[in-house]
């Protein structure tokens, strides 16, 4: 691969605010349409179990708990929503940004925990939100959790007590702003089934001086802890578009169209750019072997392989492809538009399975993310809906609707950084 440049800081200042306390209203949650897999029951949900095909023997006998949560920004509203998987039912909707309602959110990432961090474009800004009650913080000592309970229930700015902290990004104008976010997997001790090191989070933009600046925040705090610049971002007026960790915590962003391709490495820092990326990409994903597929909007879908350094490009047939997502089984899952459809490539064999499998009343999908029954998720940004799709029978299987113009084609389930961290087999 090719050389690059890297500069490192390790513990700056944090930029990181904290929400205040306050009350919370109680209203209805959005709908759903259609037929799913079977409920679990009541109790809390997250996003995705770790490991997922592994029973671990961490509450005296109970194997840890299923998550089952998608979060789907509403851009346009500057909020995101957490819907359940199995039922479709969203269970909470929240601001992003402190000037509430601003923002224009985007990209959704989400940890081994099952707590979302969420990239707001402009104004910059990232903000974690806790999946779990537990993890909430009751900061005004009232033994009562205060947080949203569905789209209707919006709390103000600094109420919402799982909203955990919020950090602002120096990114000057909309192009510019953090786009790929991406937590690490940090590092899990099964004997004890606590996390030794708690996740950590990458995110990118394009600074000032129109250079890639990527930051590893602290998870827990939003403390910056280490600064990288990379190359001088080209290729189009955008910055660093999509991103995603590998196994060893290694950020793997991409740019728009024709911007770079770059690797940082997680313990030396050190950024290197790989060549030959094609010139029509738009969301990416790894697999399993934590290779890179990009989808391609000119009709395509592209895979780098890191042991043989090569591209290799999918043509879908015509289907313009925007996000795209790797599945336990083998299978990268394209959100096709102009025409409006589900792409299916095998990973093993680089072909092309299906360019245009059918989403009734579909208008322009965005995005594709894996829940825990490893049903595909396309996000609908011109439909206002979320569709359900059963891998096998490619039949959609239920509809989240009351979506605000959803602009989400990251991991929204936590299900990518499972699938590279915790492998099938």
């Amino acid at each position: 691969m090719g050389g690059g440049t890297d500069t490192a800081t390790a513990g700056a200042s944090t930029a990181a605010t904290t929400a205040a306390t306050g009350t919370s209203t109680s209203q209805g949650g959005a709908s759903a349409t259609g037929t799913s897999a079977g409920d679990d029951g009541p109790g809390v949900k997250f996003d995705v179990s770790y490991p997922l095909d592994v029973e671990l023997d961490c509450n005296a006998g109970d194997t840890m708990t299923t998550f089952s949560y998608i979060w789907i920004a509403n851009s346009p509203q500057g909020t995101v929503s957490k819907i359940d998987t199995k039922t479709g039912v969203e269970l909470g909707r929240y601001y992003t940004h402190p000037n509430q309602g601003a923002g224009n959110p985007s990209r959704t990432s989400v940890n081994l925990l099952g707590d979302v961090a969420v990239s707001n474009r402009d104004p910059g800004q990232v903000t974690k939100i806790a999946a779990e009650l537990s993890r909430c913080v009751d900061k005004n000592n009232d033994n009562v959790i205060q947080t949203s309970t569905g789209p209707g229930d919006v709390l103000p700015w600094g109420q919402d007590e799982c909203v955990l902290w919020s950090v602002s990004i120096p990114s000057p104008v909309y192009t510019s702003g953090p786009r790929p976010t991406a937590w690490d997997p940090g590092t899990y001790d099964e004997k004890t089934c606590t996390f030794v090191e708690q996740p950590r989070l990458w995110i990118g933009f394009k600074n000032a001086a129109g250079f890639g600046e990527f930051w590893r925040l602290d998870g827990e705090t939003g403390a910056i802890l280490d600064q990288v610049t990379g190359p001088a971002w080209g290729g189009s007026s955008f910055g660093p578009y999509g991103g995603a960790v590998n196994a060893e915590g290694d950020f793997i962003v991409t740019g728009l169209s024709s911007g770079q391709v770059i690797h940082i490495d997680a313990e030396t820092l050190q950024v290197t750019q790989i060549p030959g990326a094609p010139g029509d990409k738009y969301g990416m994903g790894l697999d399993a072997d934590g290779n890179l597929w990009v989808g391609g909007y000119q009709g395509n879908v592209h895979n780098y392989d890191f042991t043989t350094m090569t591209w290799t490009t999918i043509p879908t047939g015509g289907t313009s492809v925007r996000g795209i997502m790797v599945d336990r089984d083998g299978f990268a899952w394209g959100a096709g538009s102009s025409p409006c459809a589900l792409v299916k490539v095998d990973v093993a064999t680089k072909t092309l399975v299906d360019g245009s499998i059918p989403l009734p009343g579909c208008s322009s999908p965005w995005g594709v993310s894996i829940d825990v029954d490893g049903f595909v998720w396309v996000v609908d940004r011109g439909a206002n809906r979320a569709f359900k799709v059963d891998p096998m029978t490619h039949q959609v299987a239920l509809e989240a609707t009351g979506l605000q113009s959803p602009y989400t084609y990251s991991d929204m389930t936590g299900a990518g950084l499972n699938l590279v961290v915790n492998p099938p087999g």
